[in-house]
């Protein structure tokens, strides 16, 4: 691990570790907080190196105090789940097992609920970190395997990581965001048109409100991005999409199938899958539902969530959606069983309880509704948003006494 100032969870990432790893390993650039405490009373060994200007350094500096025949590379704001450690030893044990790459489940994230990472190899001379911003392994473990050719690459099966950066109340602080800008806008000065940078600053751009530039750098990196680099053309075509919506929804239809279309594991494709899916029911209502075209817009994204949720159960976000499509079909019972199942994986989403409570209304069941309603007015709040609690209360107001 590299660390500088984690105190508030760095003892979270490392209890998840415990058992599974005979050694932690901390590296820290300069923390003026109970990090290094915290890692000795957890049992780590912790080094210092002051901070050489970016993670690749930092990183290969880290990996040079290992002594494990297997690396497992963490950031403080993750923690290994408990269902891939019987895998993950399985796998191991290997003997020509380079890489295990590993889902991660990325906490919070609405267009990208999973990624891939490639965070736990074989201690070799060979493998070292490079790259500005999400400094990586994978150059010099494909070189390395391209004069070793008996290694070989896996996948876990199982979701190994939990991912807490992305959440949105995390990065409201534009901290981390910051950061990453500066180091990707020195990245593409200096290889413009390069895939991965486009990518990570193009939705970046979009995500912040700049559509312009960032259509033109995703679309740049696009006309770049060689065929074979599968996880790069998704994630420019997902931002694109993403980009287009608002303006131009039928580009934005054929830019998700596109990037459905990419021999990808289906949980790294979720994104397009839910995205479209939300896109194909607005458009169907929009149309009143009842055409056939409409009927066939909601069909389609019905199936698409489906697929989501057989893809990802334990994801509340694919039951919402499929809740979402369910309702605007008109599927009531369906559309509750959804919500409630999409509540019961993740109860802190306001927007879905008031959806679900929304459906008991239209199903008749006004105390369910009056209980719902009362539960999102006091989730909007508790989450600092109380002029949305407030205009949620105000509109129910002629249909509904939520006081007793």
């Amino acid at each position: 691990m590299i660390v500088r100032n984690e105190a508030e969870r760095l003892e979270r990432c490392l209890a998840s570790v415990a058992g599974f790893v005979d050694e932690m390993v901390l590296l820290d650039t300069g923390s003026s907080d109970a990090t290094v405490a915290i890692a000795e009373r957890c049992g780590a060994v912790v080094h210092q190196l002051p901070w050489p200007g970016d993670f690749a350094p930092a990183r290969n500096a880290a990996l040079e105090l290992v002594g494990g025949d297997w690396v497992l590379v963490l950031d403080a704001d993750e923690q290994l789940l408990p269902a891939a450690r019987q895998p993950l030893q399985q796998l191991i044990r290997e003997p020509d097992l380079l890489l295990v790459t590993l889902l991660r489940h990325e906490r919070g994230a609405r267009q990208s609920p999973y990624s891939s990472v490639s965070r736990l190899f074989r201690r070799h001379a060979g493998i070292g970190w490079s790259g500005r911003y999400h400094a990586q392994v994978d150059d010099s473990v494909l070189a390395l395997i391209q004069r070793e050719p008996h290694w070989r690459i896996a996948d876990c099966p199982e979701p190994a990581l939990v991912h807490d950066g992305y959440r949105p109340e995390l990065l409201a602080s534009g901290e981390k965001a910051r950061r990453l800008r500066q180091a990707m806008e020195r990245d593409l000065a200096q290889r413009p048109g390069d895939p991965y940078a486009c990518a990570k600053l193009g939705s970046l751009e979009v995500s912040e409100g700049r559509r312009g530039r960032g259509i033109a750098l995703l679309e740049q990196g696009l006309a770049h991005c060689p065929a074979a680099a599968v996880a790069e053309r998704y994630e420019l075509l997902l931002h694109l999409a993403i980009a287009r919506t608002p303006d131009e929804p039928g580009r934005a239809i054929a830019l998700y199938r596109q990037a459905l279309a990419l021999p990808l594991a289906p949980r790294i494709s979720l994104g397009a899958r839910l995205n479209l899916a939300a896109l194909l029911a607005d458009l169907a209502a929009a149309d009143g539902g009842a055409s056939a075209a409409g009927r066939s817009l909601l069909e389609e994204g019905a199936q698409l969530a489906r697929e989501a949720t057989a893809a990802a159960p334990e994801l509340g976000l694919a039951w919402a959606r499929l809740a979402q499509v369910q309702r605007r079909s008109g599927d009531l019972a369906a559309a509750i069983e959804a919500y409630q199942r999409a509540i019961s994986l993740d109860p802190g989403q306001p927007e879905w309880q008031q959806n679900l409570a929304a459906a008991q209304l239209l199903a008749g069941d006004l105390e369910g509704a009056r209980q719902g309603f009362r539960q999102a007015i006091q989730l909007w709040r508790q989450q600092g948003q109380a002029a949305a609690a407030e205009d949620l209360r105000r509109r129910l107001g002629p249909l509904m006494k939520l006081d007793d």
